[in-house]
């Protein structure tokens, strides 16, 4: 990555943005899809703004540098306009992570994935850039800002990823996937009479949104597929989690839980971890259990990965 031109692109995206902000009077997400969209049509009714944008183009930024300068754009918005924390977008050292698993997991070049959740697109596009794989892409997003954020930004930066608008927790009619990712958002799910539809409903109470959306992703999965959820340490133990138990005793395998270093996340108490998944009915293996403590010492990494190919290799089919 060229970071000169990353920081050059930064704020040319940066002032068009603001420009665009005090114009229409909206929030700064609302104005950077304003922005994507006159980048991408090369066309705006300020001057400033289509000078800025022909100076973005002759950067020729690669789809790595322009993921760097979005993310440094929602860094500053969420500053002065912090999203809540299920729409902050997921870091690429644990996207690296993800695609690792993905690529160790699955030997066919060609995939289909959909993710749950998908949010700003992030975590989509680290996948696209990395993976050594053709994908093909759906993210399922119920948050009006986030998809258009995310669709705007696969605009800019030509990618070739799909995203639709939704209730994750409402029936879809999706093909069969080989992979499932999600960082599952934390919260409640409002609607009872929908969550009692699921195995996992909770009587009396709200039924965790995490919980329901697991349970709904395992039904567009293959049979020989993955689900790849980040979801609370506290999964298997918190309330409501006998409820998940029993759903997952009945319906999927546990193959591995890696823990996530703490400062990964904004407080101790919303750290993650990653759980895989397979439908019941592909073969049983032994559960990978890591304790992953830094996402950035490479010796660290290099042992995890070591680990992991292991148990896979003394787990294949």
């Amino acid at each position: 990555m060229n970071f000169e031109k990353i920081e050059a692109a930064y704020e040319l995206v940066l002032e068009n943005t603001q420009t665009i902000q005090s114009q229409l009077h909206t929030n700064l997400y609302e104005a950077l899809i304003e922005q994507n969209t006159a980048y991408v049509k090369a066309d705006h009714h300020h001057e400033r703004v289509v000078a800025n944008n022909v100076k973005l183009t002759e950067l020729a930024l690669t789809q790595e540098e322009w993921q760097r300068v979005f993310q440094f754009i929602f860094i500053k918005a969420n500053q002065t306009e912090p999203l809540q924390y299920n729409h902050q977008f997921t870091p690429d050292s644990i996207g690296l992570l993800i695609n690792f698993l993905i690529e160790e997991l699955l030997p066919k070049q060609e995939l289909d994935i959909i993710e749950i959740g998908s949010g700003m697109g992030n975590l989509a596009q680290t996948l696209l850039n990395y993976s050594s794989k053709k994908l093909d892409y759906l993210g399922i997003e119920s948050d009006d800002l986030l998809i258009d954020l995310s669709a705007s930004i696969a605009d800019v930066l030509s990618a070739d990823l799909s995203f639709i608008q939704g209730d994750a927790a409402r029936p879809h009619l999706f093909k069969a996937s080989d992979v499932i990712i999600s960082d599952l958002p934390i919260g409640y799910y409002p609607d009872d009479s929908i969550a009692q539809r699921f195995k996992v409903g909770a009587k009396g109470e709200h039924t965790y949104a995490h919980h329901l959306f697991m349970e709904q992703s395992l039904k567009y999965l293959k049979t020989e597929g993955y689900a790849i959820f980040l979801a609370p340490n506290d999964l298997l133990t918190s309330p409501q989690s006998d409820l998940l138990k029993s759903w997952l005793t009945a319906s999927a395998n546990l193959l591995a839980m890696i823990a996530l270093p703490e400062e990964v996340f904004v407080k101790k108490e919303l750290a993650k971890s990653l759980f895989i998944f397979q439908k019941k009915g592909a073969r049983h293996a032994e559960t990978f259990v890591y304790p992953l403590f830094s996402l950035q010492d490479v010796e660290t990494l290099k042992k995890f990965r070591a680990a992991f190919k292991k148990w896979r290799q003394e787990n294949a089919k």
